[in-house]
């Protein structure tokens, strides 16, 4: 794709995901095509339909949080750069909230999208998470799963219950520092989400 074509599509990405999060999915492509500051022709060339342009926005969320994890992999300080990113992950979820109700509504299935390339933010945060565990940074007794229920939760409460962002993430920021109870011992009938019997 030459260079000016990637420019377009990303263009068409950025005001696609904008113009769903503030008026739905119902919104005409040429609207979306003057938002990009471009023709409606060069939206059809990059998404023949608006389903395709519909999952391509959800596509490219999840790349970017991706991308931006891996780099994180590298940075000078676990702890810091761990904590920084789920503080943000927790804003991006409360800022989305929109995008996904529209593109819900839409009949876009989000399941379907995070099977594709959800695995593989999970696995970088994941990375994320063990390299501030191992720095001392946070506590060790949560796992990608609890993590990841944690800020899905949040995502899903969002959208009924209103809040602000910043303090909720900086409750969670807080709550995962390696410090207070750490390393809790759960009752022995609570294992991980799963109750045994009797």
């Amino acid at each position: 794709m030459r260079a000016d074509a990637r420019r377009n599509r990303q263009r068409l990405l950025d005001a696609a995901a904008a113009v769903f999060a503030a008026h739905g999915a119902d919104v005409p492509i040429d609207v979306i095509a003057r938002e990009a500051g471009v023709g409606p022709g060069t939206v059809y060339r990059h998404f023949p339909t608006k389903d395709a342009l519909f999952e391509a926005v959800m596509l490219e969320r999840f790349a970017q949080l991706t991308a931006e994890a891996r780099t994180l992999l590298t940075a000078p300080d676990p702890g810091a750069a761990f904590l920084g990113y789920v503080e943000g992950l927790v804003i991006h979820a409360a800022d989305q909230h929109d995008l996904v109700d529209a593109l819900t509504r839409a009949g876009v299935d989000m399941q379907a999208v995070k099977s594709r390339v959800g695995g593989e933010l999970r696995d970088a945060i994941d990375q994320l998470l063990r390299r501030a565990q191992a720095a001392g940074a946070v506590r060790t007794d949560v796992s990608i799963a609890e993590l990841m229920a944690l800020i899905g939760g949040i995502a899903l409460s969002v959208r009924t219950t209103p809040g602000d962002p910043a303090l909720l993430a900086a409750v969670v920021r807080d709550g995962l520092k390696k410090g207070g109870r750490s390393d809790v011992e759960r009752p022995p009938s609570v294992k991980h989400g799963t109750v045994s019997p009797g």
